[in-house]
């Protein structure tokens, strides 16, 4: 890829990647701080304020990376410190908290579909090649989050939930993987395996959206 390409496409993916990645992190923050634990509202991290969002690595490198390469646009932000103790169901609460990040990214799928829509639908226009663009990474990236977060993983939150959703003997045992949950990914993330099993499930998303929206 080309440098000016380059720029002008780093340009388009700037604010659908910043707003994947903070509405996400902040949806976990509130609705932690709805069903009782303060310490994300504390920290001051319940923000649209990307700046309190962005890892230099998994927001900024990673991205950019993957969008040269050609990969899966692949990346994360700074974790929203949740204390599932605090919680005043912790097990069962910790389910809404995990998914809020997902539910969030699956949100912003389908308003960039609509954007997306919307702006095929009038092509006679000066912005409409960059809003088709920015609108196509902004549906991306907010798949490829969703899909990613959700596998049962943790820390991911598909990892929390199938730790809400667990027997607590199983839980545990889940929960245990928590600190080494982040190399596994990585790894996964640098071989092929990572894409063998997002793939797939990415496509049966991009299926559904274009069920609901025909694009």
């Amino acid at each position: 890829m080309q440098i000016d390409q380059l720029i002008q496409t780093i340009t388009i993916a700037a604010i659908p990647i910043l707003f994947a990645i903070t509405l996400h992190e902040a949806a976990h923050g509130y609705v932690a701080r709805h069903f009782g634990d303060m310490t994300a509202y504390q920290q001051g991290r319940i923000s649209l304020n990307p700046l309190r969002h962005i890892d230099p690595v998994g927001t900024i490198l990673l991205p950019i990376l993957t969008l040269m390469l050609g990969g899966i646009l692949f990346g994360w932000a700074k974790p929203v410190p949740v204390n599932f103790s605090a919680l005043r169901r912790p097990k069962q609460d910790m389910l809404w908290v995990a998914l809020a990040g997902p539910a969030s990214n699956l949100a912003m799928a389908l308003g960039w579909a609509v954007l997306y829509k919307l702006t095929w639908m009038f092509p006679d226009n000066y912005f409409a090649e960059p809003l088709l663009e920015m609108a196509n990474i902004g549906i991306k990236i907010n798949v490829v989050l969703m899909v990613l977060n959700l596998l049962p993983l943790p820390p991911l939150d598909g990892g929390r939930v199938a730790v809400s959703l667990l027997p607590h003997r199983q839980a545990y045992q889940l929960s245990r993987i928590e600190p080494y949950g982040m190399f596994i990914l990585i790894f996964l993330a640098i071989t092929p395996i990572l894409g063998w099993v997002l793939s797939p499930l990415i496509g049966m998303v991009y299926q559904l959206l274009s069920l609901l929206f025909g694009i």
